[in-house]
């Protein structure tokens, strides 16, 4: 039976989507930003570089016991936390103007994002009817995937009237998701008392610390990234083990025992790669190469952006109606058309050219990203689709960590002072090529997930 979205559902969805949406566009935003910093506080590129990572660390660091913090809390606890402490790091910000108090800011939103980005899902995947679901998921992954891709934009166009804008601008945003939140968000679950392992968080966190200062290191400080990367290493497989042998784990690992699920984990997290990767690399390359201003690189990716925010709740209508397999594919199709078209022409690219492959791009992402989370989870049952959330979720964070730090590295490789617009065009190559290996990589991992797709009845109280 075909149940209607109510007006609440489509509010509640838009209120924690703005949330989710503000930080993670934020994210690459700040990338543009730190050359006027840099100058302004007068540190240098290590050291501005942990206004992304100390946000990205404390993110990784929440998402992970966003499953505890559901079964525990209200949705309506959940969303008013998250928005003090995105509203209070914004205000912060907004009127920083040393480097400290900028970081602490930073960081206190990142709280916020690690609560909001799997509040957003949880919604969804708990109250949306079964035959709106791919709808409403699509409409949800607009957010994830759209926003980082708008980010250098969003951040091109302030930066040169005042950093600070970007803050407050999203201040406002905060303000009107507050207000919708308090209104629309209704609890259709009763919250249990259960118990936090903190001694598995405490590992998670080890490992995400590990890895992302490891990932930020490689470049300048090779031996650090490899101590980092051991205890990383450590850290996982510290957690790994007590997630096998406790009775509630903070996110159950006995789900990656489901093959169909992991395959399509591992294409999101490539696909996440591939979008961190371009919002890096284009932006330098147009003010590198083709010597535009920030300005005009973030209006070039304009379009882009806006073509993949378009296509995300279409797709999945597709879904709803034609299964997963032919907008997946489709996207990928895009996606792959748009990476060729870019490492074709990577060494004398024009501003035209590098605004059309990143349309493609984005085209394909918005077909594609929506669809996989919505697939992977239709292979849960309702009562694991809360852990399955939030591994989709912290394997987005870290791969945003990851996709920046080799899409950097590799550009970084290349570059020589002396022939600087060359040798980034260059490096922009290499790091074409090395998207366009990851996306065959996921071409081939969706390929065999939907291959082994055993989707169950995933909300069986939907068709009550």
């Amino acid at each position: 039976m075909t149940r209607k979205v109510s007006a609440k559902l489509y509010l509640s969805i838009l209120a924690t989507g703005l949330m989710a949406f503000c930080g993670v566009l934020i994210e690459t935003a700040m990338n543009v930003t730190f050359p006027t910093l840099m100058k302004q506080f007068q540190v240098n590129t290590g050291t501005i570089q942990w206004l992304t990572t100390g946000y990205l660390l404390v993110v990784s660091i929440i998402v992970p016991i966003s499953g505890f913090l559901k079964r525990r809390f209200t949705t309506k606890q959940l969303f008013l936390t998250a928005t003090a402490f995105f509203i209070l790091g914004l205000a912060i910000c907004s009127v920083a103007n040393d480097f400290a108090l900028l970081l602490i800011g930073r960081l206190i939103q990142g709280c916020g994002t690690g609560i909001a980005l799997p509040l957003m899902f949880n919604i969804i995947l708990e109250q949306a009817p079964l035959d709106k679901i791919g709808f409403l998921m699509g409409i949800g992954t607009l957010v994830t995937a759209i926003a980082p891709a708008l980010g250098p934009t969003y951040g091109g166009v302030l930066v040169d009237l005042n950093w600070h804008l970007i803050f407050i601008f999203l201040l406002v945003v905060m303000v009107i998701a507050l207000f919708l939140g308090l209104f629309s968000i209704t609890q259709v679950t009763k919250p249990v008392h259960v118990h936090l392992d903190v001694i598995a968080w405490l590992l998670i966190a080890i490992f995400f610390a590990g890895a992302i200062l490891g990932l930020n290191r490689i470049e300048n400080a090779p031996g650090q990234a490899a101590i980092y990367g051991v205890v990383a290493v450590l850290g996982l497989v510290g957690y790994a083990w007590r997630s096998l042998h406790v009775k509630e784990p903070l996110i159950n690992l006995r789900l990656l025992k489901n093959w169909s699920f992991d395959w399509h984990v591992v294409t999101f997290l490539i696909i996440q790669i591939i979008n961190v990767g371009f919002a890096f690399v284009l932006p330098n390359y147009l003010q590198l190469v083709n010597h535009t201003s920030s300005f005009t690189a973030g209006l070039l990716l304009l379009p882009g952006a806006a073509l993949g925010a378009c296509m995300a709740p279409m797709s999945g209508k597709l879904y709803d109606n034609l299964g997963p397999g032919k907008p997946i594919f489709i996207g990928l199709a895009l996606q792959l058309v748009g990476i060729l078209l870019l490492l074709a022409t990577a060494l004398t690219a024009t501003p035209v050219i590098l605004m059309l492959g990143y349309a493609a791009v984005m085209l394909g992402t918005g077909f594609a990203m929506g669809n996989i989370m919505t697939s992977g989870q239709a292979q849960l049952t309702q009562t694991e689709t809360t852990d399955g959330n939030a591994i989709f979720n912290t394997m987005q964070q870290f791969s945003a960590a990851l996709g920046t730090a080799c899409v950097s590295l590799i550009v970084a490789l290349a570059q020589v002072p002396t022939a600087t617009a060359h040798s980034t065009a260059i490096g922009a190559q290499h790091a074409f090529w090395f998207l366009l290996i990851l996306a065959i990589m996921g071409d081939i991992a969706i390929a065999i997930g939907l291959k082994t797709r055993h989707a169950q009845n995933q909300v069986a109280s939907h068709d009550a």
